[in-house]
């Protein structure tokens, strides 16, 4: 059975890209959160910070892995770093995918950006571990996305004990 899952991406700029994902024939039905097309998103958005939050906090009840989609400009999301954060303190799975390299609807490649992994970090035993230590990234394209994502989000969702 597919694990549910939270995508956390750069809105306007990713969405075809991770459309592709979601449709890749590993998540059916109510194993992801639905997407918001952009005039739905806007009416969130115009809603305030505190119901973006509780927008979030609702559609990541229940999922097992937040599978973070990193595009050229996803560090540099608010939300995208706020679903991090909550991700790793609810003790969900993690996994980081690099989606620049798929095509988007206009059959364009996009340039690499910086993982949000790379900037969060927690301390154990005296040592600052980043999250890209804890949490692994993929790349779509290289790493065979289509045929290994479903591997991906099980060991992830495992080793959180979900």
């Amino acid at each position: 059975m597919p694990r549910k899952v939270f995508f956390s991406f750069h809105h306007k700029r990713d969405i075809w890209r991770v459309g592709i994902i979601r449709n890749c024939g590993v998540f059916r039905g109510d194993d992801a959160q639905p997407f918001l097309d952009a005039a739905a998103w806007e009416e969130v958005r115009k809603l305030g910070t505190e119901n973006i939050k509780r927008w979030i906090d609702k559609e990541m009840e229940g999922k097992s892995v937040l599978v973070v989609c990193i595009g050229n400009e996803t560090n540099n999301r608010r939300w995208v770093r706020y679903e991090i954060g909550k991700a790793h303190d609810e003790q969900r799975g993690i996994i980081g995918i690099r989606i620049h390299n798929m095509k988007n609807q206009d059959s364009e490649t996009d340039n690499p950006g910086r993982n949000p992994l790379d900037t969060f970090y927690i301390t154990q035993n005296g040592e600052k571990i980043c999250f890209s230590e804890l949490y692994p990234t993929y790349d779509w394209v290289g790493d065979e996305g289509r045929k290994n994502i479903e591997d991906w989000v099980e060991r992830s969702a495992i080793k959180a004990g979900r």
